[in-house]
């Protein structure tokens, strides 16, 4: 099946005698092709299943090993294991083991909380120990208020006990005090000490003097910090020790949970079972060959879409129509991008999947902005040593693809472009280091800029290299390149457009219009706007004038037929559409626009990188050793700047040009993602 489309589902349903339901389970289970349908219990005569015997044990175990899982930090083995030996550990002393490791860091909790509670008291004590009085004597007075805590102003605090008694003392930049009043006296007494800025110190329980009470807190803080740090410690060789086995038991313990405790997700009757899922069709026949010999009935319907029923729907029967699950297809070099598709959700069932398309334009876009080699070799060479590191993280080592790819395409433009780490490999102003890339070109003719030009329809100018920043003689392509990224924002929006007028045509808009004349209006009326607006702006700015009154006249037809789909297609009264239409059809021009930040991105990085080089490279001299090592450490960091903001600024405006100016123009993202019932292998292998 093409790549543009996502896979063919069916329908299955499969019955059997309810003694056989554990060895369906397990067929399934290592098919991982089955997405199951959770039962919901309308049936009469059926309930859900019970999970198999031993399911209680294996949770059990399953509980401990994720919590020593979340105590410890290891990682998996660099390849999948057997999983023979995993299990021998799990019968034998990894329990143990784990209940070793969950016994230590429950202690390691339990000191953190006393640790906790003695460096509160120790901050109490070491407040009120300057004042020198035993803590009994701090309170509890039947006939007498007694007020400790610092305070801002101390002759305030004096006036304020008046004929009381105050101890004075010294914390930090504040004043210390102790003051006892009676009790008749003391609201005048608080209203004054607040005035002086008072605040209070929570008298620590306990007797004697303070300082002698501080020493003892602080021995049994170093105590229980001494005896965690041990326990720290011990866990760490333990993880060093167990950590590999752990995660390979954790996925096996994961394994067998879910497929004892799958009959719960099955209609079972007295005697009988009835499972129902979602499975490829590419796959069917290998599931139904499978389960014939345990199954007495199955069946696979491919899924039909009802016309006009492919969206959310408002429609009055449409949308009851319940969906597949969302299948990508098997992809090899373009799968890291279903990293960027599954960031927006899955395309609803028989829409485009625009992951294909996204292996191309991505990088194209990416290579345009940063487009420098040296930056290119940077980040194919981190996602190269991603791709070595990932081991059986299969996340990492597509994010690693996904990095060579966009800096793949960095080196291409980098070399259209004649950059490197922010010089210009045929410099126009004195020379660089990247002069000796030239011999990577062709030669260049005295006097000339260019090794080929071309001038092409519409103001097109193609150059190599093509020098998107340099201006010398009044040659340059910074202007070519504006007008460029205008043309690719056309040509990208009017192929969503495409995309979304097949989709209409044949599954619907979402609101239960569907067919040609549906699409027509939907998607054909901003494709007309589209290529009106092109024509009546480069009419307008451009040398063929001719061209302006036709595409204003285009321009408005489709304004005129928007009024139409406002009211025909989404429901909206013609009173408030005939001003609608107009603002919905200006919008399209901010969304072409939008994609000269392709140029803009580019030359802003380029030119950071150009003013380390003139700044702090071009400074350097061996006479002064020093100077030139400092000067080298500051150009790199610049350049390891430019790289960085170089590899985070163009993958935003990038995504943003395909997920908001492109999607929009067809994409609908409600669908699920096929989650087929199996033995997933990331560290165990499946015997």
């Amino acid at each position: 099946m093409s790549q543009v489309n996502t896979q063919q589902m069916g329908r299955m349903v499969a019955a059997g005698n309810k003694e056989k339901l554990g060895k369906v389970v397990e067929i399934l289970a290592r098919l991982e092709a089955m997405h199951i349908i959770d039962y919901d219990g309308s049936e009469d005569g059926f309930s859900l299943g019970s999970p198999e015997k031993g399911s209680e044990e294996v949770g059990r175990g399953l509980v401990k090993a994720r919590a020593a899982a979340s105590v410890v930090e290891t990682s998996g083995p660099a390849s999948p294991v057997p999983e023979g030996p995993v299990r021998d550990s799990l019968g034998s002393d990894l329990p143990a083991k784990i209940d070793e490791v969950l016994s230590d860091s429950s202690r390691i909790d339990d000191l953190d909380n006393e640790i906790s509670s003695l460096l509160e008291e120790e901050t109490g004590l070491s407040q009120i120990a300057p004042l020198g009085i035993d803590l009994e004597l701090l309170g509890g007075y039947e006939s007498i208020t007694s007020f400790v805590g610092t305070v801002e102003n101390m002759l305030e605090a004096r006036e304020a006990v008046g004929s009381g008694l105050i101890i004075e003392g010294k914390a930090g930049k504040s004043g210390l005090v102790a003051a006892f009043v009676r009790n008749e006296d003391s609201g005048q007494a608080s209203m004054k000490l607040e005035q002086a800025g008072f605040e209070s110190i929570q008298i620590p329980e306990g007797e004697g003097p303070a300082s002698a009470r501080l020493s003892e807190v602080r021995k049994a803080k170093g105590t229980l910090e001494g005896e965690k740090y041990d326990l720290e410690k011990r866990i760490a060789q333990w993880s060093k020790s167990n950590g590999e086995m752990l995660l390979c038991g954790l996925e096996v313990l994961e394994r067998d949970h879910d497929v004892l405790t799958a009959p719960v997700r099955i209609a079972v009757s007295e005697h009988a079972f009835v499972i129902d899922g979602w499975v490829a069709m590419g796959r069917s026949e290998e599931v139904q060959s499978s389960l014939k010999e345990v199954c007495l009935f199955t069946e696979v319907t491919p899924f039909e879409m009802e016309a006009g029923g492919g969206g959310h729907g408002h429609s009055d029967h449409h949308h009851s129509q319940k969906m597949p699950p969302i299948a990508f297809q098997e992809r090899s070099s373009s799968r890291p991008m279903e990293l960027l598709t599954d960031a927006v959700g899955r395309p609803a069932y028989g829409r485009i999947d625009p992951t294909i398309f996204m292996f191309i334009t991505y990088p194209i876009f990416f290579g345009i902005m940063l487009g420098d080699m040296a930056y290119g070799l940077v980040t194919m060479g981190l996602g190269a040593f991603l791709v070595g590191r990932s081991g059986t993280n299969e996340m990492l080592k597509l994010g690693g693809k996904f990095l060579m790819y966009i800096g793949f395409g960095t080196i291409v433009f980098g070399y259209l472009y004649a950059e490197f780490a922010g010089w210009e490999i045929f410099p126009h102003h004195g020379s660089n280091p990247a002069e000796v890339l030239q011999i990577l070109y062709p030669s260049i003719p005295e006097g000339m800029y260019h090794a080929w030009d071309a001038s092409l329809p519409l103001g097109i100018e193609l150059a190599f290299p093509f020098h998107r920043v340099v201006m010398v003689d009044d040659h340059g392509n910074l202007e070519h390149l504006i007008l460029l990224t205008i043309y690719l924002g056309v040509i990208h929006v009017f192929l969503g457009l495409v995309i979304g007028f097949r989709d209409i045509m044949l599954f619907g808009n979402g609101h239960g219009g569907f067919g040609l004349v549906c699409a027509f209006f939907e998607k054909g009326t901003w494709m007309i706007l589209l290529v009106g607006g092109f024509m009546f702006a480069y009419g307008f700015i451009g040398p063929a004038e001719w061209m302006m009154q036709p595409g204003a006249a285009i321009a408005i037809l489709a304004t005129i037929m928007l009024m139409w789909t406002l009211y025909k297609y989404h429901g909206v009264p013609f009173p408030i559409n005939i001003g609608l239409a107009p603002i919905e059809a200006v919008g399209m021009m901010p969304t072409v626009i939008s994609y000269v930040r392709l140029f803009a991105v580019g030359v802003v990085g380029v030119k950071i990188a150009e003013t380390g080089n003139n700044m702090l490279f071009d400074k350097i001299s061996f006479d002064e050793p020093l100077m030139a090592i400092g000067l080298l450490i500051g150009w790199m960091a610049v350049q390891f700047f430019a790289w960085g903001l170089g590899v985070f600024s163009p993958n935003i405006h990038a995504a943003r040009l395909h997920f908001v100016e492109w999607m929009r123009q067809y994409y609908d993202s409600s669908g699920e993602a096929f989650n087929p019932f199996g033995l997933r292998t990331q560290y165990v292998e499946v015997d």
